[in-house]
């Protein structure tokens, strides 16, 4: 059986306390030494340490505190003894490194689940300080969609079981329910995000997960002309009344070319002028890039006017309210096609929000006014003027082909374009 000891052997007023690990095997006995991080005096060890009462408050606090540290460190190196095979292994180095797993104890490595939905919020936990409050939510989104699935068929989807078999099925449900095609390809590439990264902690994963991708169904999302801008800036609104002010935005989004989450958060500082020139400096959200982009005239007016400031500051939700009704105002009522939000609840009194699809539908271009339309017409309305590779910086698009893809010019306004160059 083992023991150990504590023990003062320094020749120095305070030191470390000294142990030792005495056990015997085949007759033979073995005294292993070892160092423990509690420092003592060699005072308190000669007088305080095995004293039943001390008076002095500090002191006997002290040495509760040297008790219970010696206790909890026995009992660690006894449990580690008890777990070796052949106590003939155990050594100096062996007691040292036991001593130093109870200082700094090896963190145990958390367990994935191999259950999906399981695996979504382990996903998202250890790469919450890597992706966006955006992408995050999309998780969600995604999560929520695959536990109202299983709910469906009834049965649990293991990260193993995501395989052509399950791609068909989740399709034909998501069908079933209306969601849109490329709403089931941006579904099925958050799926394949999160098996791919499964299997770096060793969880089995189909071979199939390498054929989850459809074909994207063609959208035609709108943007906002030059004319029609030019219509939306001279339109009168009572001054500085609500839509005033979300008119302003909404002319300030779409000639700098940004994200919501940044022009709203335009400021005066942000402001430069430079050789004659003026530029907004500001560190994108989604991006978190330093960047540097040219205050054009349309957009410095609206500044000139806020008597060099920006519009008073608006929720995402009312923004997005509001430029609607400023269009509508406006006149840009032209019959268009684009996505709408249908409900498919046979109540729609009690509908939630799974309850409503984007459907294609021919309305009045106003109705399909976002706050996304900014930047697409900065992107598409420049298009052809000023190079590519300048738009890009500007709008943050990480790929040349991600931002073709955003731009909604056809082919017969890029041919015309084109000719600006030839000529």
């Amino acid at each position: 059986m083992a023991t150990v000891n504590f023990l003062f052997r320094s020749t120095r007023k305070e030191a470390p306390l000294n142990l030792r690990l005495l056990f015997a095997h085949n007759g033979k006995n073995y005294v292993i030494g070892g160092k423990t991080q509690k420092i003592v005096t060699q005072d308190y060890w000669d007088n305080d340490h095995l004293k039943q009462r001390i008076n002095d408050i500090d002191r006997s606090n002290f040495q509760k505190e040297v008790k219970e540290h010696n206790a909890e460190l026995e009992t660690h190196i006894l449990n580690a003894f008890i777990k070796v095979d052949d106590p003939t292994t155990v050594n100096k180095e062996w007691l040292k490194e036991v001593i130093q797993e109870y200082y700094t104890p090896t963190k145990e490595k958390p367990k994935a689940p191999e259950k999906l939905t399981d695996f979504f919020l382990f996903y998202a936990d250890i790469k919450a300080n890597e992706l966006s409050d955006t992408r995050l939510k999309r998780l969600t989104v995604v999560r929520n969609k695959l536990l109202r699935y299983e709910a469906h068929t009834g049965d649990e989807v293991l990260i193993s079981d995501v395989n052509d078999i399950f791609k068909r099925d989740f399709l034909n449900y998501g069908k079933a329910e209306h969601y849109a095609q490329n709403t089931l390809k941006t579904d099925l590439s958050v799926i394949k995000t999160v098996c791919t990264y499964a299997s770096q902690w060793n969880i089995k994963t189909s071979p199939q997960l390498e054929n989850f991708r459809i074909s994207d169904k063609e959208v035609k999302a709108i943007y906002l002309s030059f004319d029609e801008l030019k219509k939306i800036t001279e339109t009168q609104f009572p001054e500085n009344g609500y839509l005033d002010n979300a008119r302003d935005w909404l002319i300030v989004s779409c000639y700098t070319g940004q994200r919501i989450s940044d022009f709203l958060r335009f400021t005066p500082e942000m402001v430069t002028k430079k050789k004659g020139k003026y530029f907004l400096e500001f560190v994108q959200q989604k991006t978190q890039s330093r960047i540097t982009i040219p205050f054009l005239k349309e957009a410095k007016a609206i500044y000139d006017k806020h008597g060099g400031n920006f519009p008073r500051p608006i929720s995402h939700q009312k923004y997005n309210d509001y430029i609607k009704e400023v269009c509508e105002i406006a006149g840009i009522n032209e019959p268009t096609k684009g996505k709408v939000l249908k409900c498919i609840a046979d109540d729609p009194k009690n509908a939630t929000r799974n309850d409503y699809r984007r459907t294609t539908k021919t309305v009045p271009k106003y109705e399909l006014v976002s706050s996304h339309i900014g930047r697409r017409s900065f992107a598409t309305n420049y298009y052809g003027e000023v190079p590519t590779n300048y738009l890009i910086r500007i709008t943050g698009h990480s790929t040349e082909k991600m931002f073709l893809n955003y731009i909604q010019k056809n082919e017969k306004e890029t041919a015309f374009d084109a000719f600006k160059y030839f000529e």
